[in-house]
């Protein structure tokens, strides 16, 4: 028994199918995630496993979000410019340092996996929507931000990401051995600033 009289077992049992989902997940992608290889490596029966994760979708779902570290929150304080290298240079450090980042990045918007992955119980979509609330809510803040407008009109979020971050995961997918992701963060923000500010009527402004 715990200190507070609860039962330590099934938190233990649950962080051993969870170490084991996500080495298989970094391992072999979401479709190495079965039922028998986790309760195999985890060496937990089938039972608890389903008394933790209803199905394999909510398993693979729990794994990367696991995976996946908190997205960097903008400073409350600074120009337009200073805080979203803030937050891009946090993402630079993020793809520069954690290479599963990138995995689940990539599975997520290109891998092939994702169409072998059961739909039943909406657990991919549930992931997909838990990770966009995630990654949005820094450039949420930025664009929602009073001064926003002046400077960048009316902006595409799914392109803006694109283009801020886009960069940063080339650099982690080329075979380039001196990728500079600190400066490629403060190139792409200057290069959106500039994009968006003539879109926006405001260039020069």
């Amino acid at each position: 028994m715990t200190a507070g009289g609860g039962d330590p077992r099934p938190a233990r049992s649950r962080a051993r199918l969870m170490e084991a989902a996500t080495a298989l997940l970094r391992s072999g992608g979401p479709s190495a995630v079965t039922i028998d290889a986790v309760t195999r490596h985890a060496n937990v029966a089938r039972a608890t496993l389903y008394r933790h994760f209803p199905s394999s979708n909510d398993l693979v779902a729990a794994a990367f979000m696991s995976l996946i570290p908190p997205a960097p929150m903008p400073p409350p304080d600074g120009t337009l410019r200073e805080r979203l290298i803030a937050v891009v240079g946090g993402w630079a450090d993020a793809i520069a340092e954690a290479p599963t980042l990138l995995t689940a990045m990539a599975w997520l918007s290109l891998g092939p996996d994702i169409a072998e992955v059961p739909t039943a119980g909406g657990a991919v979509g549930s992931l997909r929507e838990r990770i966009a609330e995630q990654y949005s809510a820094p450039f949420d803040a930025i664009f929602d931000s009073p001064d926003a407008p002046e400077h960048l009109g009316r902006v595409d979020r799914t392109t803006a990401f694109a283009l801020l971050i886009g960069p940063l995961v080339f650099g982690r997918i080329s075979t380039l051995s001196e990728f500079d992701y600190r400066a490629t963060a403060i190139a792409a923000v200057d290069g959106f600033l500039a994009v968006s500010a003539r879109s926006s009527g405001s260039a020069g402004a």
